[in-house]
């Protein structure tokens, strides 16, 4: 029987050498419940809360090949249907496919078992994830909504929890993240969509959300401007509401790709809602750490389509036969697959190591926010170690949003190529794949706002915090010590370069930022791929070719970064020409 979590040499690598027993302590409070919780699931220790894992991705990874992945094609042509009543429809398969996900209990992944969930870590779920989105990327969009639950178990109060979570956990429900309106896309600080109180204290929504991914959903978390008088973030709300006749779906957009996905229009007439948390602070802390979930979560689904794209690509470079032999012989052909899966481990590292940083975050905080008082000393320790992973995630996070969705573009198109013509028909999945790839560098903010994020950790220490630690490991392999101090190197002409940069303007930065987050990559991905060389001779290889090749590229970008080119922006109307007069 197919099995997508069983199959992936890769994944099973990184579950066997990343402290999952580490991880399960912090996510269990050191087991202090010894196997007896009120739900009566949890696990003894480390070896029993890791099986549980083990077991949880097994059946993940079954669902996901042997019922999802048959039917994505269909779905893609096919789609979902709008309804007369402003209501939708989602595609008899994807019901089915939720329906089989949550009779497998698969769609309270990190919620507590108080409600239902599996409590299992962002690091797990960021795995299934990656799975679910190998077999359908559309798919995804629901399954990965599940942050959605989490960011009311975090914000919301205990009424509001013990209302919905449960129908979260049984997949009784889906939700939405419904953030975006047609003049305020990335900027959500322009938000213009009312929420107001009647005189009995009670809330209302009204006006028009877009590109809502399955705004259809019966759960809505609505960022709303409670503040009519503050134009900026800090007028803005979250509102938890259920769909009822109040709202709409006034259109579901016609996309490029992840078809099974609808994508709504969505107008809201006075529509009840509650007040999520505090008045005010929907943006600034709610939205922010529930975009943080969703940027990790597109991290993964870009994994899962570029692991499906690499393994078509992979197979008919095997098996095509052209000028004698099979076309994985010739050069250009073996050197564009053999980069596809070292771009894949790359960021699947990366992806991966995020995730392990959010959970050591999520995971203090809660300690902090919601465990029994604590003492001075430790409460004073879990405060400067928060402030510590919440830099940490602040850089990391964006980066492998942008580095895993360009990758995965990258991939998908690499595919179509191996493929030659045959990719370019819909006889295989490699349009497909290619299709659904585009979104990744778009939603949940694009690669040009994730460099912008990520830029800040770059240059304010946090590569050098994370590198600090890394470049302490000492190896016996001469291959791999001599690859680290390459690094270490690296990471000096990146501070040098750092230092010129911060000499200029803050557009020199905004410039810069590609080139030094893409520098930094290379330093990051290189130290993960070394610690994982250190235990099997492959990955040794892997990490020698991706740091050689992409030391090279590092040179270049300081190297230009150094050249203090500022004619885009300096001579833009020139560069850029005029402003077309049609289009």
């Amino acid at each position: 029987m197919a099995n997508f979590f069983l199959d992936n040499d890769d994944i099973q690598f990184l579950f066997r050498h990343i402290d999952l027993a580490e991880l399960a302590r912090i996510q269990e409070d050191d087991f202090a419940h010894n196997g007896d919780d009120s739900s009566g699931y949890a696990p003894r220790d480390a070896a029993d809360t890791v099986d549980n894992y083990q077991r949880v991705l097994e059946i993940v990874g079954e669902v996901a090949a042997e019922v999802v992945a048959p039917s994505a094609e269909q779905i893609d042509h096919e789609g979902n249907t709008l309804n007369e009543d402003g209501t939708v429809t989602l595609h008899p398969l994807v019901q089915e496919n939720l329906k089989r996900l949550s009779q497998a209990d698969m769609m309270g992944f990190i919620l507590p078992r108080c409600y239902g969930g599996l409590n299992c870590p962002m690091l797990i779920y960021t795995i299934a994830t990656e799975i679910i989105s190998r077999a359908d990327a559309s798919l995804m969009t629901l399954f990965g909504l599940q942050g959605i639950a989490s960011t009311v178990y975090a914000f919301a109060n205990d009424e509001i929890k013990d209302e919905v979570l449960p129908r979260f956990a049984s997949g009784e429900v889906t939700a939405a993240m419904v953030l975006t309106e047609p003049d305020a896309g990335s900027d959500l600080q322009a938000v213009r969509l009312r929420a107001f109180q009647d005189d009995q204290g009670n809330w209302y929504l009204n006006g028009v959300k877009r590109f809502i991914t399955n705004g259809c959903g019966e759960i809505l978390l609505v960022l709303a401007r409670s503040e009519p008088e503050i134009a900026d973030g800090r007028g803005l709300s979250l509102f938890i509401a259920e769909r009822n006749e109040r709202v709409k779906v006034r259109h579901l957009e016609d996309k490029l790709g992840i078809h099974g996905s609808p994508t709504c229009e969505l107008v809201f007439d006075n529509m009840p809602c509650r007040l999520v948390g505090e008045r005010q602070r929907g943006l600034i802390t709610y939205v922010m750490a529930m975009m943080n979930g969703a940027r990790l979560g597109v991290a993964a689904q870009s994994l899962g389509i570029a692991e499906a794209a690499y393994r078509m690509a992979r197979t008919y470079a095997h098996t095509r036969q052209q000028f004698g032999g099979p076309i994985e012989r010739l050069p250009a052909v073996a050197e564009m697959v053999t980069d596809m899966k070292i771009d894949i481990e790359a960021a699947r590292a990366l992806a991966f190591e995020t995730a392990r940083i959010c959970d050591h975050d999520n995971n203090n905080l809660r300690v902090l926010e919601m465990g029994p008082e604590l003492e001075k000393d430790e409460r004073k320790r879990r405060k400067q170690l928060s402030r510590a992973l919440k830099r940490m995630n602040g850089m990391l996070t964006p980066m492998s949003k942008y580095y895993c969705s360009e990758m995965c573009i990258r991939v998908a198109h690499n595919a179509i190529q191996v493929l030659g013509g045959s990719g370019y028909i819909k006889d295989y999945a490699a349009e497909r794949h290619a299709r659904d790839a585009r979104i990744t560098t778009l939603y949940e903010g694009t690669s040009q706002l994730q460099v912008m994020a990520a830029v800040r950790g770059v240059t304010s220490g946090s590569l050098n915090t994370w590198s600090e630690e890394h470049e302490k490991r000492t190896y016996d392999d001469h291959i791999l010590e001599e690859l680290k101090q390459k690094l270490i190197e690296a990471r000096q002409l990146i501070v040098e370069t750092i230092t010129l940069v911060k000499s200029k303007s803050t557009s020199y930065l905004d410039l810069s930022g590609r080139r030094l987050v893409d520098s930094a990559l290379t330093v990051i991905c290189g130290h993960l791929l070394l610690a994982q060389g250190a235990v099997d001779e492959r990955k040794k290889r892997v990490a020698r070719r991706f740091i050689e090749r992409g030391l090279s590229v590092l040179r270049m970008n300081c190297a230009q970064i150094h050249a203090g080119d500022m004619s885009p922006l300096e001579e833009y109307a020139i560069l850029a020409g005029p402003v077309p007069a049609t289009v």
